[in-house]
């Protein structure tokens, strides 16, 4: 498992390799594929926890081979929608800005929570280091922190309110002019959309998986809202594309229609087919709970 490991830090420093930053001034579709980044912020903390992830996980720390599939591939996902023209493509059209955020917050986030990965990331981490941070992370301080940020309903309203927070007109096109504005943007989306998925997926008690189909049902509803506000509004929300987006043979409201379909119906569908993949989770343990419940009495 370790060549493995080797061939995808290999195929996430051939992703950074050909980052070529575009000419100044918006991006034109034949500089497209020439325009790969290599932003520190966004290349130095993934490959940093590639090659953590490398280091700690392994059979013997409890980590299975599917989990480091689900973490590979979500951190390739991560790679892509931080590193190749798909990030500069999102300065200049809002549809493929809003691809951007589905990746990042709908594949990326899940596939990483499912791959269980703080254990083999710590495992990661030089000897010396590793025992403080361990015993800090148990401290009761941050293990009660910890609980109510993944509570699923704190997780819940977290998430919703940086979702809508980040598309109010004024805050989404500070993300074009500043791009400090634009790492907070898109630190926030995927810390919250971590911070869910764990809640729904890692919940401990029998009501809190109850819950969880309905936080993730109550998501699919807002986000799908918010999404049909975008494609049906007769109004431009974000007029800093409006320069842009004709380069691209669409005009302002075109794309940003294209951009709240996207939020509504590619993402909304997973939504749904999580929702009923935990109703269906939620069901089976409860099935279980009554037999050994009938058994006992």
């Amino acid at each position: 498992m370790l060549l493995t490991s080797r061939r995808c830090i290999a195929l996430l420093a051939l992703l950074a390799l050909p980052a070529i930053a575009h000419e100044s001034g918006p991006l034109h579709p034949d500089d497209l594929w020439t325009a790969w980044e290599l932003e520190p912020g966004a290349v130095i903390p993934i490959a940093l926890s590639a090659l953590l992830y490398a280091r700690g996980a392994s059979a013997e720390h409890g980590v299975s081979r599917r989990q480091q599939v689900y973490f590979w591939l979500g951190l390739a996902v991560l790679a892509i929608a931080l590193v190749s023209p798909l990030h500069p493509l999102g300065e200049v059209l809002f549809c493929a800005h809003m691809s951007q955020h589905e990746i990042l917050m709908l594949v990326a986030a899940p596939l990483l929570v499912i791959s269980r990965p703080l254990a083999p990331l710590l495992w990661g981490l030089p000897k010396q280091w590793r025992r403080p941070l361990g015993q800090w992370s148990k401290g009761r301080g941050v293990q009660k922190t910890w609980r109510w940020l993944t509570a699923p309903f704190s997780a819940w309203w977290i998430h919703a309110v940086i979702l809508w927070g980040w598309h109010a007109p004024r805050l989404f096109q500070a993300t074009l002019t500043s791009e400090w504005v634009h790492t907070a943007q898109h630190l926030s989306f995927f810390l919250s959309a971590l911070l869910f998925w764990w809640a729904l997926f890692y919940t401990r008690t029998e009501m809190g998986r109850g819950l969880s189909v309905f936080y993730v049902f109550t998501t699919a509803i807002h986000t799908g809202i918010l999404g049909a506000l975008l494609t049906f509004s007769p109004v431009l929300f974000y007029p800093a594309y409006a320069r842009t987006s004709p380069l691209w043979g669409l005009t302002p409201l075109e794309d940003q229609q294209l951009g709240g379909l996207i939020m509504w119906v590619p993402a909304g569908v997973v939504y749904l087919v999580v929702g009923l993949l935990l109703l269906a989770a939620w069901l089976r343990e409860s099935d279980v709970v009554l037999a050994r419940r009938s058994y006992a009495d």
